[in-house]
């Protein structure tokens, strides 16, 4: 047996590991197939582009009140946390077969924002809840399967989203997302963890909501992390803006994008499952360092005017840029004490995803100023230079704990 199947293996026997991956599954093929048939129902209901586009802002603007909304996730138990947000959307997406006219729109919308927030509440718990059901040494191999399974049901939800939407309707998505919700509620129920109650808060809101961002920047392991995570996304976001510039240059419609995204999904599914050997065998900030340059490569890759070089980027991108994420994910889980964990995971959460949409706006520009081969090798530059200085990092911290250990044991 490999030791990718190890650890698949060592993951799928522990009862709560292999739980907390069904219901993110679960969960997952619901979000996903809800983000795209919510802008298709959009744009039918109004013509609308920029109506549509404005669906998937809708569901990802709570994340950049990750700091506040995080703190929830420590002000009280996380199992009981994750079953009352699974079921109140549960109770909340049926509201949408009000909408059947270009008037009710707005009902979306709202929908989507909190739908939004409560994503933002369960990740933050799940990553504090999965810390304590997993166990430490399962991490890293449960951070990547879990890549794994969101990479997966993106290669395949978003299509079965727009069946059910072609088939019944924007309501039959919305009940279908429902079930998803339901089923991950039992899944949670049915977790065998013991959580003590947080202690009372001693501090006000606006103290709590920093302390997560404060332990961040105080760690000397972390900070590094989830810096590079978001320069990493920020540059992705960059480079993701030339995209159609790309397919242009090669000579294609806008729907080779379709096959790119696959390819990219593909690398990811396979980089999910390496994961944590490689975590192992790497540690934290040589997976991430590893991933960024891997990145690079890949971005600069993306320049070159022909369809192989374009098509084995996409696969580089999507194995390349996971690694820091799941690095920085497991990091956090490994090195915050419990009492902070959901406030500083959300924080991580919001450093390292946030850029991806000033990098999106940013490039949009761009491209149209400097070309997209122009901005495709700057941003494979500054991808190197974001790993050589994690590699950096790496090195010195090796360094130290290599003093450390002869300080405590002279000759």
């Amino acid at each position: 047996m490999t030791t990718r199947n190890r650890s698949l293996v060592r993951v799928l026997r522990d009862r709560d590991a292999r739980l907390c991956l069904a219901a993110v599954v679960v969960s997952g093929f619901g979000t996903s197939a809800l983000w795209l048939a919510s802008g298709i129902w959009v744009k039918d209901l109004t013509g609308s582009d920029g109506l549509a586009a404005l669906c998937l802002f809708a569901m990802w603007a709570p994340s950049l009140a990750g700091p506040l909304l995080g703190t929830l996730a420590d002000r009280t138990r996380r199992k009981p946390l994750l079953i009352w947000t699974n079921l109140t959307l549960a109770a909340l997406l049926p509201t949408l077969f009000a909408v059947g006219s270009a008037g009710r729109v707005w009902l979306i919308f709202a929908v989507l924002l909190v739908y939004g927030a409560a994503g933002v509440v369960q990740d933050a718990a799940e990553a504090a809840l999965v810390a304590t059901a997993v166990g430490k040494p399962l991490l890293g191999d449960f951070n990547g399967l879990r890549m794994t399974a969101n990479e997966g049901m993106k290669l395949v939800a978003p299509l079965a989203g727009a069946g059910v939407y072609a088939a019944y309707g924007g309501p039959a998505v919305a009940l279908l997302d429902a079930v998803t919700f339901v089923l991950a509620t039992l899944l949670y129920a049915w977790l065998r963890v013991r959580e003590s109650a947080p202690p009372p808060p001693t501090t006000g809101w606006r103290t709590r909501t920093a302390e997560g961002a404060a332990f961040l920047w105080r760690h000397d392991r972390l900070r590094p992390l989830v810096l590079a995570g978001g320069t990493t996304m920020l540059l992705s976001g960059l480079s993701a803006a030339t995209l159609y510039a790309v397919i242009e240059g090669l000579g294609h419609p806008p729907a080779y994008a379709g096959p790119l995204y696959v390819l990219q999904g593909v690398g990811s599914v396979a980089v999910g499952l390496a994961s944590g050997p490689l975590l192992r065998r790497l540690g934290e900030h040589g997976f991430a360092a590893y991933g960024i340059a891997l990145t690079g490569a890949a971005t600069a890759l993306r320049a070159v005017p022909a369809d192989l070089a374009v098509l084995g980027s996409a696969v580089a991108v999507g194995a390349g840029l996971p690694c820091v994420l799941v690095a920085g994910l497991t990091a956090v889980q490994r090195e915050t004490p419990e009492e902070l964990l959901g406030r500083t995971a959300a924080t991580a959460g919001t450093l390292m995803f946030a850029p991806t949409a000033i990098g999106l706006a940013v490039g949009a520009v761009l491209v149209e100023l400097v070309g997209h081969r122009v901005l495709l090798v700057g941003c494979a530059l500054a991808l190197l230079l974001t790993s050589v200085r994690l590699f950096q990092r790496r090195a010195s911290a090796s360094r130290t704990a290599s003093r450390s250990a002869s300080d405590a044991n002279p000759a």
